[in-house]
């Protein structure tokens, strides 16, 4: 072997073993999140904690903090948000606590309220649908502690939030008034500065009892640091009802970590359940596996075989003695029916596929931490209005090569469709949010921001795709296609295009169901998902599996001399969103517990818009997969 050869060798594996490294799952002990910089803190220095939105995963509906009549600051100010923050509803703002760095600070008072009617029926109405409080300290969320144990020994993990409140067996709520927050930091011994990096919280219930009230500096009989009297559950907790009085408090401990800063989100992040994810991996490649032999064995065996045969045949009388595949040459890049569609389902397709691959690609790398809010979201809004062109362009091409000649009405069709239907679900979705006051609706800035990104941007590259692709020459057929159509045999009933289309749709189902469970989870039970090594692996597996059923389905299709394989093609691998809808009517029976009718049009809202997006994604990679298939095995037969 030559130097050049060996080199370049070392070369490749070189970039495979980085690949594989990239996208094989593991701890991620010490990442360090791209563009976001430590802050380092003295001793005594102030900092202050930010209260963000109440969420709940009985409601699906966040509210601001301050819709409660909690203890609020002189002057409001919200915190500049991304727009990944506000679509999931966030609204971060300012509050009354504030902490002394390295300086425990217990029974601190902040305000004193009194109840009023609706006081207590909107309290009651947040704790009985479990509302949870969220803060964020030094960009972490508050989180309570959990301890898990499992072959690993026991590890720490973080619940988000805490609860407004709880609810007694006689049905009487009581509000969570005083919040023991421990603030873990790691000390830097040469230069004695600190990092935050825990955000620890204990919510208690107490019914606060003082001698005399001075508002100035209120001192209270039920937790006095002078007298050593702190709060505990043996107090008496803190009901709600008309006329009750009152107080919010505070405890704020330090205590020294060995967690390093780049490590601090290990305990939020941490995956109890890695062998599952495994166990999907392999389910997933032995079906990938079972599909590959069966193509291998169409394609190398019986397609080698009757390709072979038929260019050896030499009159028009053998020919016609032939049977399958071969036979329907002249009508299988006959024009399908609604071509204008399927070429603006296939563009649609294109553009997710390329947002989906990006945005894990970023997500792999780091970028898309749950450390950075709202960033994965902003950053799939921003990859599929700049993947707009690729849109225009794929639609376009296949459009012509339909024959078609209205390139701009395809266009608009292509720049309208899917964003269209996700326009209309989402308005009348947001209506219903905005009418429960809740957060979660998107205001009218967002809203036109929203808009000028579909139009201003979006819609203009889908133009500036469809002029090109339509300008490019189209792809030249490899056989001719006959002016009368052939007669379509009878079919078996397993041939049945319902039937086929339906037993298709199973194996990328089953190929991706398991991390589908995870991905439902951390959207309606509102938990962290950072295992994207695991989902690009999934993702992979996916489109090969696609591809791979829908060139199977659609050879036993052409045998049987149909040649209407166009849109079966990309029904096949799309038919797996019906059993990801049915699979997330599941989820909704056995996982969540709903009891407002907007919840319900909430979750079956989002699950249509994903199980639809999820649709043209896969029906385009079966669809393209059986395009190139069917090309080149007639591209290889010899015809007069």
């Amino acid at each position: 072997m030559t130097h050049h050869g060996m080199r370049r060798r070392a070369l490749v594996a070189a970039l495979v073993a980085a690949l594989v490294a990239a996208l094989v799952p593991r701890r991620a002990h010490g990442f360090y999140l791209p563009g976001v910089a430590p802050q380092d803190y003295e001793r005594d220095d102030l900092v202050y904690i930010k209260v963000n939105k109440l969420t709940s995963t009985v409601t699906q509906l966040p509210y601001e903090y301050y819709s409660l009549p909690y203890c609020k600051p002189d002057k409001v100010k919200h915190a500049a948000e991304n727009l990944g923050e506000v679509l999931r509803g966030d609204r971060i703002e300012n509050s009354l606590y504030s902490l002394e760095m390295r300086f425990d600070d217990q029974c601190k008072v902040q305000c004193k309220e009194i109840m009023t009617e609706e006081d207590a029926k909107l309290w009651k109405s947040r704790i009985e649908d479990e509302y949870r409080v969220m803060m964020i300290l030094d960009n972490l969320p508050v989180g309570i502690t959990r301890y898990i144990e499992d072959e690993k020994g026991v590890r720490k993990k973080y619940e988000r939030g805490f609860p407004v409140g709880f609810v007694s067996e006689n049905g009487q709520a009581y509000v969570n008034n005083h919040i023991r927050f421990t603030i873990l930091y790691h000390k830097d011994p040469e230069t004695d500065l600190s990092r935050i990096v825990g955000f620890e919280c204990e919510p208690f219930s107490v019914k606060h009892t003082y001698r005399t009230w001075n508002p100035d500096k209120p001192l209270l009989q039920t937790c006095d640091p002078r007298e050593k009297i702190y709060v505990s559950d043996s107090q008496p907790p803190q009901p709600v009802g008309k006329g009750e009085e009152i107080i919010f408090t505070y405890d704020t401990l330090f205590k020294e970590s060995e967690i390093r800063w780049a490590s601090r989100w290990d305990t939020y992040l941490l995956m109890a359940d890695d062998e599952i994810h495994w166990f999907s991996i392999i389910n997933s490649m032995m079906i990938v596996l079972f599909l590959s032999v069966m193509t291998a064995l169409i394609m190398l065996r019986t397609l080698h075989r009757d390709i072979t045969v038929y260019n050896q045949l030499e009159t028009a009388e053998e020919t016609q003695e032939e049977s399958g595949w071969k036979l329907i040459h002249g009508d299988v890049f006959r024009v399908p029916f609604a071509y204008d569609w399927l070429s603006v389902f296939a563009g649609t397709g294109v553009q997710l596929i390329c947002m989906t691959m990006v945005t894990m690609f970023f997500a792999v790398l780091g970028f898309l931490s749950p450390a950075n809010r709202g960033g994965l979201m902003t950053a799939m809004v921003m990859l599929y209005v700049i993947m707009s062109f690729t849109n225009g362009y794929v639609s376009a091409f296949l459009f012509r090569m339909f024959k078609g000649q209205a390139w701009k009405m395809n266009a608009m069709k292509a720049a309208f469709m899917y964003p269209g239907v996700f326009f209309c679900v989402g308005s009348v979705l947001n209506v219903f949010i905005w009418g429960q006051k809740s957060s979660g609706a998107i205001p009218f800035g967002t809203f036109f921001v929203l808009m000028f990104l579909w139009f201003g941007i979006s819609v203009p590259l889908t133009f500036m795709g469809s002029y090109m692709g339509f300008k490019r020459e189209p792809l030249e057929e490899p056989v001719r296609t006959n002016k009368i159509p052939r007669q379509i045999p009878p079919q078996p009933w397993y041939m049945n295009d319902i039937v086929a289309i339906l037993v298709g749709g199973i194996l990328p189902f089953g190929a991706v169901f398991i991390e589908l469970f995870f991905i439902l989870t951390s959207i309606w039970l509102q938990q962290f998902y950072y295992i994207f090594g695991f989902l690009a692996l999934v993702m992979i597996i996916l489109v090969i599996t696609c591809a791979e059923i829908t060139i199977v389905m659609c050879y036993f299709q052409i045998c049987s001399e149909d040649y209407r394989w166009w849109w079966r093609s990309f029904l096949t691998s799309g038919a797996s969103a019906f059993y990801m809808f049915a699979y997330g009517v599941v989820y909704y029976k056995t996982r969540l517990v709903v009891t407002h009718k907007v919840t319900t049009m909430i979750y079956f809202g989002y699950m249509t818009i994903l199980s639809f997006g999820y649709f043209i994604l896969t029906g385009t990679v079966g669809f393209l997969s059986c395009l190139a298939f069917i090309r080149a095995i007639y591209g290889s037969v010899k015809i007069d």
